[in-house]
C-alpha cells in the first residue's frame, strides 16, 4: 500500500467532476438498528438517499463525513462498507465518533470496496480535487479531556493540511472532511477555522449534529470558506452538491 502522504488516484482526467456530501449513514446492515426510534426524519432515509444520488456518474465524488456504521468491530462493519460501495460514484470516508469499528487506517483500507476511499489525518486526490479528512472533536467540551482531545486533533488536521500542501497544484480545489462540527453553538471562530484559513481550504464538510433542537445551519460562509453540514436528518436525506467553482461556493 502507497504512503497516506502520496496518495494519490489517477482518474484519468484534469476537470472538477461533480462532487456529492452526506454524512451519519449509521448504517447496520447485518444487524438492523432501527433509525426511526430517532424520529420521523429516519423514517427509509436510505432509500431517499439512494434516491438522491441517483444522477450521479461514475467519476463524481460522494462524500461520506464519519459515522458510517454501528458495528464495533471491522468485519462487522464489512456488510456496510460494501453497502457504501454499492452506491454511485467514488466515495470517499472518513471516521466518526460512532466508528468504534474503526482502528488502525491501514486496516480500514485493505477492507474497503473498489471505488472506497479513506482519508485519516491525510488526503487523496483525484484529478484537481483534494480530500484531506479527520475526525476532529467538539469546540464546546471545555472539560480536561476535551481540551487535550481538542488540541490532538488540531494537530492531526495540520497532519492533513500538510499532506495536502505536498500535492497542491495551480488550480486544484481542496476540500476538508471533519465528522465535528468545527466550531462551537455560536460559529465562533477557533483554532480549526483559522487552520482552514491559514491552508486555503476550498470548501468545508461536517455532520455529527442530529435532530430539531440543535443549533444548526445547513450553509454558511465563514472568512471566505463555505462550510456545508450533511448530516442526513438535518439535510431531509438528500446528498448536498458541493459547488467550487462559484463565489463562496454559493449554490
Amino acid at each position: 500500500m502507497r504512503s497516506a502522504f502520496d496518495f494519490s488516484v489517477g482518474i484519468g482526467y484534469n476537470i472538477v467532476m461533480d462532487i456529492y456530501a452526506v454524512s451519519d449513514l449509521h448504517l447496520s446492515i447485518n444487524n438492523p438498528k432501527p433509525m426511526n426510534i430517532f424520529g420521523v426524519a429516519w423514517e427509509n432515509y436510505l432509500g431517499d438517499i439512494e434516491r438522491s444520488l441517483g444522477g450521479v456518474k461514475p467519476d463524481d465524488l460522494v462524500l461520506i463525513a464519519g459515522d458510517l456504521s454501528w458495528a464495533m468491530t471491522l468485519d462487522a462493519a464489512t456488510p456496510d462498507l460494501d453497502y457504501i460501495g454499492s452506491l454511485p460514484g467514488i466515495k470517499v470516508i472518513t471516521r466518526g465518533n460512532h466508528d468504534y469499528w474503526w482502528k488502525g487506517i491501514g486496516a480500514v483500507r485493505a477492507k474497503l470496496p473498489s471505488g472506497v476511499y479513506a482519508v485519516q489525518n491525510d488526503c487523496v486526490k483525484f484529478g484537481n480535487i483534494i480530500v484531506c479528512g479527520s475526525r476532529g472533536w467538539s469546540a464546546d467540551d471545555k472539560s480536561d479531556d476535551g481540551k487535550r482531545l481538542f488540541a490532538r486533533e488540531l494537530l492531526r488536521m495540520e497532519m492533513s493540511l500538510q499532506a495536502m500542501e505536498k500535492q497542491r497544484g495551480e488550480g486544484d480545489k481542496v476540500i476538508f472532511m471533519i465528522h465535528y462540527p468545527p466550531f462551537n453553538a455560536r460559529f465562533d471562530d477557533n483554532e480549526v477555522t483559522a487552520l482552514f484559513e491559514r491552508f486555503k481550504v476550498d470548501a468545508v464538510i461536517y455532520g455529527h449534529l442530529h435532530g430539531k433542537d440543535c443549533r444548526a445551519k445547513r450553509y454558511l460562509v465563514k472568512n471566505g470558506i463555505p462550510y456545508y453540514l450533511t448530516s442526513c436528518d438535518k439535510i431531509d436525506n438528500t446528498a448536498v452538491k458541493i459547488e467550487l467553482d462559484k463565489p463562496n461556493g454559493c449554490k
